[in-house]
């Protein structure tokens, strides 16, 4: 029996009926396809066929040469696709205008070679250049909006002044020093309600434009002498100048008193004072403060201020100064003294700014520089003996007059030892007078308790500003090297605290002494004849 698997397989009619017609379909498909390879041109409409060419009657006209190319006349149609032109037409054609070239160029319409900062061309032909404009970037339109509101955002108005003389952010700076800094180191009061610059100058200057720029002046100089800036020095210069100039037209609109004797008006007068003080910051040698000294003596002797405050403070400030002039100059006038050796003026010793005037030092020290001149008259004219009977006299009464000297402080505070250092100071300076210049056990112990004094004062600007004067004076006497060493250290502390610019000068006039000293020079005790052969003449306080 025979299984399926072994039966011949049969096809059914309708399945050989379907391969048939698949088969007429392919072939059909491929003689389409062979139809589709083949590569069939395209003619242009333009183009055009050999039998549409008609041959032109020439008539009379003689036969075309056989070089000439035979013209034919192009059919109407869709035109040819430009030919690209030749190397040679694109050399000639008109190259593009530069705008990167030099104004000069680009107004006379030449060609620029563009060298900067100037074209060489304007300089061939010897024409000026002005140069390129600044290349302008391109911004849209949201940048040009957005600058336009940055701009409108940036745009302030400044306020005015609100005190003449005050003009700018440095002013208001040197404004705001003058009440810490300056005011302190020229000064005995380191509170601002008791320093009579604080107290007494600055509302005038408030007031008064010409003493405000006066009071500028003063505060750049000691911030150029603490900091050293061109910044500082213009203003001081600009403040200086412009000081200067109201004070000359102040003067010039007042009329003088009684007797032809200019009166000046207080804030006048204050500014002769700051313009004192500022020869002494400024640290200058060339003689400036007197010419405001000789004004400032000319009020002191013709009129009296209506307000007592400020006599007070311009009688000492003027006397101080002018008998602390005597010390380091040879041009010196005596100051009218009274048989006690005091100043022609009273003054409260505990509201005073200045050591020497309130305690009635500086009648001894204006005593001393009188016999001083009077002795150096007798030496340059050789007259013999150097100390006479007079002399020995006027000696006599102020070593006495020393010694019965009673201090107005208070025992144990700064004003008190400061007071005793003058007091010190001023007796070194009559034995520097009045003994030769040698070593001695009694002038090696005058300047031993000076230099204890000084050490004992607290590094405070407001009582350093008195220091300098008394420690030339005893520098001045230094013999011994140990005591030099601390003159040195000294002086370098008081650089430092108050900042004031003449300093410097009165070291070197020390170290000067010191040299003859060490040479046992007779001429060592006459540091005046010194400072005048440098050509200097400037104030140590």
């Amino acid at each position: 029996m025979s299984s399926a698997s072994d039966s011949p397989m049969t096809t059914p009619n309708f399945d050989s009926t379907i391969f048939n017609n698949s088969d007429t379909r392919s072939e059909s498909r491929l003689e389409t396809r062979s139809r589709s390879n083949e590569v069939v041109p395209k003619l242009e409409e333009t183009e055009l066929q050999l039998a549409d060419v008609k041959e032109e009657s020439f008539g009379d006209d003689p036969p075309i040469s056989p070089t000439e190319p035979v013209r034919i006349r192009r059919a109407r149609g869709r035109p040819r696709i430009h030919p690209p032109r030749s190397p040679t037409t694109l050399a000639k054609q008109a190259k593009a205008r530069s705008k990167t070239g030099c104004t000069t160029c680009r107004k006379r319409k030449k060609k620029c070679d563009e060298t900067k900062p100037f074209c060489m061309s304007c300089q061939k032909n010897n024409i000026h250049c002005e140069g390129y404009k600044p290349v302008e970037l391109w911004k849209s339109g949201k940048e040009k909006a957005a600058d336009a509101r940055k701009q409108s955002v940036e745009v302030k108005f400044e306020l005015p002044p609100l005190m003449e003389g005050v003009e700018s952010d440095l002013d208001r700076d040197l404004l705001q020093h003058f009440v810490s800094r300056a005011s302190a180191v020229l000064s005995l009061h380191g509170d601002q309600s008791t320093n009579p610059f604080t107290r007494i100058l600055l509302p005038m200057a408030l007031q008064h434009e010409g003493l405000m720029h006066s009071v500028l002046c003063l505060s750049a100089s000691h911030m150029y002498s603490v900091n050293p800036s061109e910044e500082y020095e213009d203003r001081q210069n600009f403040h200086r100048s412009k000081a200067l100039k109201l004070l000359k037209h102040d003067l010039e609109r007042q009329k003088a008193g009684e007797g032809g004797v200019m009166i000046y008006e207080d804030s006048n007068v204050a500014q002769i004072l700051v313009h004192l003080l500022h020869s002494i910051c400024d640290g200058n040698t060339s003689g400036e403060y007197r010419m405001h000294m000789v004004a400032a003596k000319q009020i002191a002797m013709n009129q009296k201020s209506l307000n007592p405050e400020f006599q007070t403070l311009f009688d000492e400030f003027f006397y101080y100064h002018w008998i602390a002039s005597q010390i380091t100059s040879l041009d010196g006038a005596e100051v009218p003294m009274m048989e006690n050796f005091s100043l022609p003026f009273e003054i409260n010793p505990e509201t005073a700014a200045l050591i020497g005037i309130s305690d009635g030092l500086f009648g001894f020290i204006s005593k001393i520089s009188n016999l001083r001149r009077r002795l150096r008259t007798r030496i340059d004219e050789k007259i013999a003996p150097t100390m006479d009977y007079e002399a020995l006299l006027a000696a006599h009464a102020i070593d006495s007059g020393l010694r019965t000297w009673v201090c107005p402080q208070s025992p144990g505070t700064p004003r008190y030892t400061i007071s005793m250092l003058y007091r010190q100071a001023t007796w070194v300076y009559l034995y520097r007078t009045t003994k030769d210049s040698h070593p001695h056990p009694f002038i090696k112990s005058a300047v031993d308790d000076g230099i204890r004094y000084i050490n004992e004062l607290p590094s405070e600007g407001w009582i350093q500003s008195n220091v300098l004067l008394p420690l030339f004076l005893i520098g001045c006497a230094a013999f011994e090297e140990e005591q030099r060493v601390e003159i040195n250290r000294a002086f370098n502390g008081l650089i430092a605290c108050t900042g004031l610019g003449n300093i410097g000068f009165a070291k070197e006039v020390v170290d000067d002494i010191w040299k003859l000293m060490d040479a046992d020079d007779a001429e060592s005790w006459d540091w005046e004849k010194i400072i005048n052969a440098k050509g200097w003449d400037f104030l140590a306080t």
